[in-house]
């Protein structure tokens, strides 16, 4: 396919593709604009119940069959990616090495979760044989399993168009787990998000799957948001985006008459601890480092490693000096749309304001574009101003001068949840790490040792998450193997006959 994709602007609902009484035009960052219709909670009532009439099909389906469509949706996403790189670089203004990557990512995942649930091994299968002449009472046989929970709601996040959007992370991990699928797509790159559920249409085709399997409703508004956060036949959320709109969706699941689980990835700053000892050795090449991390894809990654804490002295003043360099040269860059860019500005404008705060790096930048920002601020001051520690999303950085050891702790300690939490040192540095590495553990998903957080590793061991406000649910991820789990629950079957037993609980 090397024509360029021309987006039909319709929902597709249960195998068909459907318009709407009112449209709204999408925001590219090249190219034309394209009319898309607008979801109102009518289209998402008819996609959950489409949705759950799939999921008694579906959810009994066999790993095999599941694992043969993630492998046909990957393959036809594949076969669509020019396309998908080109609509996709003209909406959002990423890329299109940036892309190809993405795309190699979320077919990646999808493989890797069919070969996941191939193995069995997720399925924690567990038996307690039957103690008939057990005193004071005979015991029962019993068997335990994760079964799927039902449909889904997913809403596309607008840093990844392609990897946590239309058949990203929460869409893969709920069909791996046997839950059909409604995403609410995101109004920045809704183009993307068609193409894709065309190659998922065509992998329901290719495979025999019940159409409801899959919906994708476009929306620029909070209607079909609210509205697929309330349906009662969706058993769990899936979301990536701001503290703000997740948290008052996470409430939205929480108030209803059953409430559900909100899988919300929804802000980090993601510190790093810069050590003395890594600081004389190699502090120059930490800080530039820093600062390509931090202007990575104009800073628009969740992972994107927001502060840095050092200890104040010469090593401080050598660090601020060479990222405040680096930072200054860097061009501004396209950010994923006009809202994102004035968002970004808004929050650097907070930060400038604080009292205490130095401006080391301001690139200008107009319109949908945003350069880098460097500012620094004495410990005293960032445990002082909380605001300090939250999430500015895009290229700004702030370092923090700590007077010792015991208040770079004490910044340690005060912060909120994060994605991850970053220490740089060497050996002479371990007994300070070895202080550090109790609280940060309780403060992040993932710890990093000498390197960067930005790029995250879609495998097994991956943790994705962290205390609130970095997820809502501190047990579970949103990347990797281990995020199927979100999706199923666990079912105890007490003396039932082996014929009635699910097929991967009965004895082979």
């Amino acid at each position: 396919m090397t024509d360029s994709y021309k987006p039909g602007g319709k929902h597709l609902i249960a195998g068909e593709w459907v318009g709407g009484d009112t449209t709204f035009q999408s925001q590219p960052a090249s190219g034309a604009p394209h009319e898309f219709a607008a979801g109102t909670a009518a289209h998402v009532d008819r996609a959950a119940k489409a949705a759950e009439e799939a999921f008694w099909s579906y959810g009994y389906s066999s790993r095999a069959e599941r694992a043969a469509f993630l492998n046909a949706i990957a393959d036809a996403i594949e076969a669509r990616g020019t396309q998908i790189t080109e609509i996709g670089s003209s909406e959002t203004g990423l890329p299109t090495a940036r892309l190809e990557g993405e795309r190699g990512r979320t077919t990646g995942q999808l493989r890797l979760f069919a070969s996941h649930i191939e193995k069995g091994e997720y399925l924690d299968r567990r038996t307690d044989a039957a103690v008939p002449d057990r005193k004071p009472a005979p015991r029962p046989e019993i068997r335990m399993l994760q079964r799927p929970i039902g449909p889904v709601g997913v809403f596309g996040a607008s840093n990844f168009p392609l990897a946590f959007s239309t058949a990203g992370g929460d869409t893969a991990s709920a069909l791996a787990a046997g839950c059909p699928v409604v995403v609410k797509g995101h109004p920045g790159h809704p183009g993307t998000a068609e193409i894709v559920a065309e190659a998922i249409l065509e992998a329901i085709g290719k495979c025999g799957v019940h159409p409801g399997v899959f919906s994708l409703v476009q929306s620029n508004t909070r209607e079909a948001g609210e509205a697929l956060v309330q349906h009662p036949l969706i058993k769990a959320v899936g979301f990536t985006g701001s503290l703000k709109g997740g948290r008052a969706l996470y409430d939205l699941a929480c108030a209803r008459p059953e409430p559900i689980p909100f899988f919300g990835e929804l802000g980090s700053v993601n510190p790093m601890f810069l050590l003395p000892e890594a600081m004389k050795a190699r502090g120059a090449d930490i800080a530039s480092g820093w600062a390509g991390s931090l202007t990575m894809g104009a800073g628009q990654f969740c992972t994107n490693p927001g502060v840095g804490i050092i200890i104040d002295g010469a090593e401080a003043d050598a660090f601020e000096a060479t990222a405040s360099d680096a930072l200054g040269k860097m061009a501004a860059q396209v950010m994923l749309s006009d809202g994102i860019a004035g968002a970004f500005r808004t929050g650097q404008c907070r930060v400038r304001d604080t009292d205490g705060v130095r401006e080391l790096v301001a690139v200008e930048a107009e319109g949908r574009n945003a350069g880098p920002w460097l500012y620094a601020v004495s410990g005293e001051t960032f445990l002082a101003n909380p605001s300090l520690a939250e999430e500015v999303f895009g290229p700004l950085g702030i370092l923090v001068r700590a007077s010792d050891e015991d208040e770079m702790i004490e910044v340690a300690r005060g912060l909120e949840g994060q994605l991850t939490c970053s220490l740089h040192l060497d050996d002479g540095d371990l007994p300070l790490a070895s202080r550090l590495m109790p609280v940060l553990e309780r403060k992040a998903g993932r710890l990093l040792a000498n390197g960067f957080p930005t790029g995250v590793e879609v495998v097994d061991s991956m943790m994705h998450g962290g205390p609130y406000p970095a997820s809502t649910n501190v047990s579970t991820t949103s990347v990797g193997t281990l995020a199927i789990r979100r999706f199923l629950r666990p079912v105890a079957y007490q003396n039932i006959p082996e014929a009635l037993l699910p097929p991967d609980l009965r004895d082979r």
